[in-house]
């Protein structure tokens, strides 16, 4: 069986919001690749054995005093390193290179030219990204030029003896034209990366050692519907059959109807065990009161907890827990040595189970990045729709009703939701919008229904595009369309007098709006 993680290279994150970018790219290339905080110690780095290393960007700037880093000793590995933005500033600054601000600041489209033949850069010139403000004004020694743009005259240089390189713009990004090649080029020809690193090789992997980690144990997996889930539980399908059941929470809290699409997908086509627990009041009962966004999500948290401990009595054998957790979630959920990283998320799979829990903890797609998942499905013959459905928040319309959760205010909300997919899916525009969704608001506004004046709740719609969900644009709906669904949603969801649409980009504002 083929070793995905034999190569392998390691991206040290120094802030950038390009960095799960970057990753994506290389995955991409076929080769395996991890994010770690920057101030990981050399000796740490030496242990994972990377073949090549990629600073990423960042905010900061080298010209200041006690600003980020490389570990000490990382240029002393003898492995090649790619330095990107701030990567490569930071790279010419530990060397014994100048890096100074520059009068002009490069944000955007730039021209760049190649100086003289290298291992990286091939083209003669090259649209790519910039956003930077400081720059290279020295090279270190052992450097040489070997591309420039107008306002960035060593915006790209290189040590071919020591495989060092750096570059000023961003390759990671589309709007970099020939950013994959000069990946490419720096993990294949630079690093010798094999391109062992796809869906099938995956698969493969992931089924063996989810048979030599399980053993004859038995397995639960907390089934949502959601791609992430979804995966799992036909990957574990495969590798231990029957030793796996499923348990799928109906919450009261899912779109419309996507409870018994679960069951049909999973129980009645695959052949999967599946366990339906109708749990609406429970969770009803348990978030009654309750308006405060976080509280929300930790009760429809502990509850999902307490739910998959007392299946697990029933069943005999059960020693695991399997769980969707995919690799942002950790990225996210993990704090640096320094405790620089924030924990962004509160509710989702990474350290959400108590300490006393019963059952070890089973996460197949833990390196994974959700296109990766997404394409490990298709392999595996789930259904199209199922493998590329929007993102779905674990609370659920939990976190899309604003404030108090109400079986009434879900119902509405389901209505409306199920309007809004059905006239983007037969628009085209669910495929041009990364998420889409509506928000329940509970404040009523005057309408007229008939003859009669009302006082109704509102309905938010939200639609977004994006890359890698860390930013994201709103999406510009033309408005004939966005017209009809709203008159849909009032005409034929009872209790609703006005539709308003999202057009708040993130950043200032998340995805959710709760």
């Amino acid at each position: 069986m083929t070793n995905i993680h034999n190569d392998k290279i390691l991206i040290l994150d120094f802030g950038s919001q390009y960095t799960q970018l970057i990753a994506r790219r290389v995955r991409e290339l076929g080769v395996y690749c991890e994010i770690w905080a920057y101030d990981n110690d050399l000796a740490t780095v030496q242990e994972f054995a990377p073949k090549g290393i990629i600073l990423s960007g960042g905010p900061s700037t080298v010209t200041e005093d006690h600003t980020p880093r490389a570990p000490d000793g990382i240029f002393e590995m003898g492995v090649p390193v790619l330095g990107i933005c701030y990567g490569l500033q930071c790279m010419s600054a530990m060397l014994g290179g100048d890096v100074s601000t520059s009068n002009k600041r490069e944000f955007g489209h730039a021209d760049v030219e190649v100086c003289c033949d290298n291992s990286l850069i091939t083209e003669a010139s090259q649209s790519v990204w910039m956003s930077h403000g400081d720059k290279v004004t020295a090279i270190p020694d052992g450097f040489k030029v070997i591309a420039k743009s107008a306002n960035a005259p060593m915006c790209a240089i290189a040590d071919e003896k020591r495989k060092f390189y750096g570059v000023q713009f961003h390759p990671e990004v589309t709007h970099s034209e020939f950013g994959k090649e000069l990946l490419s080029r720096f993990a294949h020809d630079i690093c010798a990366c094999a391109s062992d690193w796809s869906a099938s090789n995956i698969i493969q992997d992931a089924i063996e050692t989810a048979k030599k980690t399980v053993g004859n144990d038995h397995v639960i997996l907390g089934l949502s519907g959601g791609v992430d889930s979804s995966v799992v539980a036909a990957l574990l399908h495969q590798a231990i059959g029957d030793q796996l059941t499923c348990i799928f929470v109906d919450n009261g809290l899912l779109r419309k109807n996507e409870g018994d699409q679960v069951m049909e997908t999973f129980a009645n086509n695959m052949g999967v065990r599946v366990i339906r627990v109708d749990a609406e009041q429970r969770f009803l009962d348990e978030l009654a009161g309750e308006a405060e966004p976080e509280a929300k999500r930790k009760i429809i948290g502990r509850v999902f907890v307490e739910i998959f401990e007392e299946e697990s009595k029933k069943i005999d054998n059960a020693k695991w827990l399997a769980q969707g957790t995919i690799y942002p979630d950790v990225i996210e959920s993990a704090a640096s040595k320094t405790g620089k990283a924030q924990v962004i998320k509160s509710h989702h799979n990474v350290g959400g189970l108590p300490d006393d829990m019963e059952l070890s903890l089973l996460e197949p797609l833990r390196e994974l990045f959700k296109d990766e998942v997404r394409k490990i499905g298709v392999e595996l013959g789930l259904p199209a729709k199922m493998v590329y459905r929007h993102p779905f928040p674990g609370p659920g319309l939990g976190v899309r009703i604003l404030g108090e959760v109400k079986k009434e205010y879900a119902d509405v909300l389901r209505e409306a939701d199920a309007i809004f997919m059905q006239e983007l899916d037969a628009t085209g525009w669910y495929e041009k919008t990364s998420q889409a969704f509506a928000v329940f608001l509970p404040v009523k506004s005057v309408g007229v229904v008939g003859d009669n004046r009302a006082y109704d709740y509102v309905i938010a719609l939200r639609a977004v595009s994006t890359i890698d969900f860390m930013t994201a644009t709103w999406a510009h709906i033309p408005y004939d369309i966005l017209g009809n669904i709203s008159n849909r949603i009032i005409n034929e969801v009872r209790g609703i007098s006005r539709v308003t649409y999202d057009i708040s980009g993130k950043p200032p504002a998340t995805i959710e709006w709760e």
